[in-house]
């Protein structure tokens, strides 16, 4: 039947009352955008239908105008304006990379590219030339990575010269923080006079004393002492010589060749002697010579480690940065860990136990080194299978706490059993020793150690989640229960960041959280304090000690 000739003809979308609309059902292809992108790199592969050919040094590269002008805002004012090469066939590009023309050519096709060592100093300048944002944070991105006091200055420099601002800072930042290695560096002894002076100018300059700056000076000096005597004036006025002590000041500084046959050079070792022979001067003496020093010194980050996310237990690992309320992805672990336990012994970050979505785990699967953003596995696995596992560390000991045993849920409890029991790990032995059971018996708990004592919070009994929490005192071998939290919170995280106890994510029986909430101790409450980007179940959360340029280089 043609139901369209019953439709009014005021309007020939809407149907009489009493007739059933059609159905209907909206498409949305998510393989489209990839196979069409696919099929026309494959047509560019065998030259067919290209509209353009880029010729770049002795490389001639065959495109798509429109593909070019859709990626790069570059090629988009060349192809749809004015410009001749918008009517050439053949377009000439110079100052450009052949094989760094080809990455981005192949990336305007298919999406994707590999930043590695051997291209990036070519990759970056080509993406800058092309304008494509994404690649250039991308180099910026594994730059960050790579940074090292061996080649921080090196990396300055570059992003200096390709306007990379957020490169720029990070790299100043790190040069800062580890100058006592950087100034040992061949680079170092190679930087031009006002490259020195911006570093040396810095007042977040991490030095034990300003003799180290001094000594550094004279060094970059004496690596070209024939051309560099002269700017030696110049360099050392952003020496802070009158926070020298006066056995330095007088017998190294005053005493130095270079120093004692320049003028200038001898008048600032005189500010200097004044300014600490004469105390009561001093509020009149006040600049830039005279200013302490303030590096930055060591915060807290948060690590979210592991977990459960659309139907699977999964690796990966990111880091919370309180200072820039940011959350960053950092390397994964080795092995997919929900109900994994987290803690921080002798500043590495220990995963244990968990499940990976078919087996419960006893190893201690990787410590977490944040210098290298790497994992590696050398500790003793736990005396049983353990998931949703508490862990913290007290006294010098990694303690597990709870948790549900896979091993047994098999054999005795029909499907699970409830681990009441707590063990503790000596890194000196590289074993796990039994000590007291908690009050409650809990899965999926939060776990960590404050003010000297361990909590153990939230998780889960034989019957519902739990909003209880409880702490052990190693002193006296004992549990003793706490204010419950807000919140029921099963599959809970738990960590101390710069003094406040944090339960972080989990589950009440009916919603996956993502919000935190802080203990405070005092008042004996628990306030909200805001959210995650992600409601998590079963993530374990860490907290290692960081510089705030270190906590951007990942």
């Amino acid at each position: 039947m043609d139901i369209t000739s019953r439709c009014t003809l005021g309007d020939p979308n809407k149907l009489p009352e009493g007739v059933p609309q059609p159905a209907r059902m909206p498409y949305v292809s998510d393989k489209h955008p990839r196979q069409t992108l696919e099929v026309i790199n494959l047509l560019r592969k065998h030259r067919e239908l290209c509209d353009v050919v880029l010729v770049v040094g002795a490389k001639k590269i065959y495109a798509h105008r429109v593909i070019l002008s859709a990626c790069s805002p570059y090629f988009r004012a060349m192809f749809t304006g004015e410009l001749a090469e918008s009517r050439q066939t053949e377009v000439v590009i110079r100052d450009i990379d052949e094989r760094a023309m080809e990455l981005l050519i192949d990336f305007a096709y298919t999406s994707q590219v590999t930043v590695e060592e051997g291209n990036v100093q070519t990759l970056l300048p080509a993406a800058c030339l092309l304008q494509l944002a994404e690649i250039q944070e991308a180099c910026c991105e594994f730059l960050k990575r790579q940074l090292d006091p061996s080649n921080c200055l090196g990396i300055r420099a570059f992003a200096d010269t390709h306007s990379c601002r957020e490169l720029l800072r990070i790299a100043d930042k790190f040069t800062q923080h580890n100058f006592q290695e950087v100034m040992e560096s061949e680079e170092f002894m190679l930087l031009p006079a006002n490259q020195l002076i911006d570093i040396i100018s810095s007042d977040e300059l991490n030095v034990r004393s300003e003799e180290q700056v001094f000594n550094a000076v004279m060094a970059w000096v004496k690596y070209s002492i024939q051309e560099r005597r002269p700017q030696l004036p110049q360099v050392l006025q952003h020496v802070r010589l009158p926070l020298l002590s006066p056995k330095f000041l007088v017998g190294t500084v005053g005493s130095d060749p270079l120093i004692k046959s320049d003028e200038e050079c001898r008048d600032l070792v005189d500010e200097a002697k004044n300014y600490l022979l004469l105390p009561q001067e001093r509020p009149l003496m006040q600049g830039p010579r005279t200013r302490p020093r303030k590096p930055i010194r060591c915060g807290e980050v948060l690590f979210a480690v592991g977990g459960w996310c659309s139907g699977d237990a999964i690796s990966s690992v990111e880091r919370y940065d309180p200072q820039t309320n940011e959350w960053r992805m950092v390397a994964s672990m080795s092995k997919r860990r929900c109900g994994v336990g987290v803690s921080v012994l002798d500043d590495l970050l220990y995963a244990v136990g968990g499940h990976d979505g078919s087996s419960y785990l006893n190893s201690v699967e990787r410590l977490y080194d944040p210098k290298t953003n790497q994992w590696s596995s050398d500790v003793a696995p736990t005396s049983t299978c353990r998931t949703s596992v508490g862990v913290a560390v007290l006294g010098g000991f990694l303690y597990a706490v709870g948790g549900q045993d896979g091993v047994s849920c098999l054999n005795i409890v029909e499907r699970y059993r409830l681990v009441s029991v707590l063990e503790r790990y000596n890194p000196q032995e590289n074993r796990w020793h039994t000590v007291s059971p908690m009050g409650t018996r809990r899965k999926h708990l939060g776990c960590a150690v404050y003010q000297d004592m361990i909590y153990s919070v939230g998780g889960r009994d034989d019957t519902t989640e739990l909003s209880s929490a409880e702490r052990y005192n190693p002193r006296t071998n004992q549990w003793s229960p706490v204010v419950a939290m807000t919140s029921r919170r099963s599959g809970v995280g738990l960590a101390v960041v710069n003094g406040q106890l944090m339960a972080v994510g989990g589950f009440d029986g009916t919603t996956y959280l993502k919000t935190i909430e802080v203990y405070d101790p005092d008042a004996n409450t628990w306030r909200l304090y805001g959210g995650m980007n992600y409601r998590r179940l079963g993530g374990g959360v860490g907290v290692i000690k960081m510089t705030h340029c270190e906590s951007h280089i990942w």
